[in-house]
């Protein structure tokens, strides 16, 4: 085990994640070419500066800004791609694949945005395109989905798919901190980027529930397609209500197959959408603290599933980069492929307003006689009943709190937007989507 010619590996980017590749492809050599059946051999590491401090020393020699030329060399048998972004990712990665390299990748944003290129790419060249630290890092659930649940009929993916969003939720509701003061401390801690927009305005999450979707229904799913909120303005008094309700106020991802869609072929479309949700403290998911991440997978013949672990940093990322590149170099020493795309069900993707969820809404009111009565008229009117309502406090203070049975977004949409317009109602303080239980 372990003999032969080696298989020559092309690192692209050596920032917090491509460092420990490189460590973990050098330290680990030898376990590697035992799992593999060859060794396999740095190539080259590309760089921007080549004087720039890294986290690992780099061989000799191997440090290069020429990254185009990298992955062009006739010599190189796999390329792994950690810089990020679309260009030059995507150019570098068609051109590693069109030079006859099996491409592992954790570039969510790539994928999200053009996956079905990259594919095709890889299906014309008789390559894998393999990309488990694209979701959820050190998680395991690019696989499952891909392959151990392909036998399977997938009916949801819940996720929470971004530890910098679950870490701000998580000391809101442990602390009582506003939003503000919990981005400073994530800030602090390194959890959060001097800018957070990507993560705290649900734009990560949202490529991640692209790629999720598009694996679990074999459909094409781009980040266009996922409806996206962010967490900015959750506010304290949302995060108090939530455990009022016992509940608790994640990020989630939202991927469902929807049966008895008209029009559509077989009956059946996709739901993709990422926003802030109470969910109640008795699901799996609530339990997930800091800045871990957790997927829960609903299917007919599994069951319900749920991984979970910490779903970003160097070394959890490169644990499954390096899973990704063992099980493409088994491939070549085989003369193998592994499972490419499928998106045979070409299922389409609903419209937002056609998501079935419930709300909580927080009405300030006036305090007479008749409003309970004009408030639940309103949610008859567009066909949406009342699982509770709740008044707080008297005269200027008079609050009242109403949550929903489930219904479609766009009903509930226009409910709040009819209650913002009555005389009795002062504002419309908050509307959070309630998630979790059967409809």
């Amino acid at each position: 085990m372990g003999e032969g010619q080696p298989l020559k590996v092309a690192v692209l980017g050596c920032g917090v994640v491509g460092s420990e590749v490189v460590r973990l492809l050098t330290t680990q050599s030898g376990d590697l070419a035992a799992r593999v059946g060859r060794p396999l051999e740095l190539a080259g590491v590309a760089v921007r500066r080549l004087d720039a401090p890294r986290d690992v020393e780099v061989p000799e020699g191997l440090l290069t800004t020429d990254a185009a030329g990298l992955v062009a060399r006739d010599d190189v048998d796999l390329v792994v791609e950690v810089i990020g972004g679309l260009e030059p990712a995507r150019g570098l990665i068609l051109s590693a694949i069109e030079h006859g390299a099996s491409v592992v990748t954790a570039n969510k944003a790539l994928l999200a945005e053009d996956g079905p290129t990259l594919y095709e790419a890889a299906e014309k060249a008789g390559v894998d395109l393999y990309y488990e630290a694209a979701v959820a890092g050190a998680i395991p659930i690019v696989r499952p989905l891909r392959e151990s649940l392909a036998g399977d009929r997938v009916t949801r993916v819940l996720g929470i798919m971004n530890g910098t969003t679950n870490y701000i939720l998580d000391k809101m509701d442990s602390s009582g901190a506003g939003f503000a003061d919990a981005l400073a401390e994530a800030q602090d801690l390194g959890y959060a980027e001097a800018d957070p927009t990507a993560d705290v305005e649900g734009f990560d999450a949202a490529a991640k529930a692209a790629i999720v979707a598009s694996l679990a229904f074999h459909s094409r799913v781009t980040a266009n397609d996922v409806h996206r909120e962010g967490i900015t303005d959750v506010t304290a008094a949302d995060v108090r209500s939530a455990e009022e309700m016992g509940c608790v106020v994640k990020l989630l991802a939202i991927c469902e197959l929807r049966d008895g869609v008209e029009g559509e072929p077989g009956g059946e479309a996709v739901s993709v959408r990422v926003h802030p949700a109470m969910i109640p403290r008795t699901h799996p998911l609530a339990g997930v603290r800091e800045a871990y991440n957790a997927v829960f997978v609903e299917s007919e013949a599994a069951g319900q599933l749920m991984f979970y672990g910490p779903g970003a940093g160097g070394a959890p990322t490169a644990s499954a980069v390096l899973g990704d590149l063992v099980t493409v170099a088994r491939h070549q020493v085989l003369g193998a492929r592994g499972a490419g795309e499928s998106s045979y069900a070409e299922r389409a993707v609903l419209p937002m307003g056609e998501a079935r969820t419930r709300y909580h809404v927080a009405l300030d009111v006036d305090d007479r006689a008749g409003v309970l009565a004009t408030v639940a008229q309103v949610f008859a009117e567009h066909g949406v009943s009342i699982q509770t309502v709740k008044q707080e406090g008297r005269d200027d203070d008079a609050q009242l709190v109403v949550v929903s049975h489930w219904a479609t977004d766009a009903q509930l949409s226009a409910t709040v937007s009819q209650l913002a317009d009555l005389d009795i109602v002062r504002e419309v303080t908050s509307v959070m989507r309630v998630e979790g239980g059967e409809e």
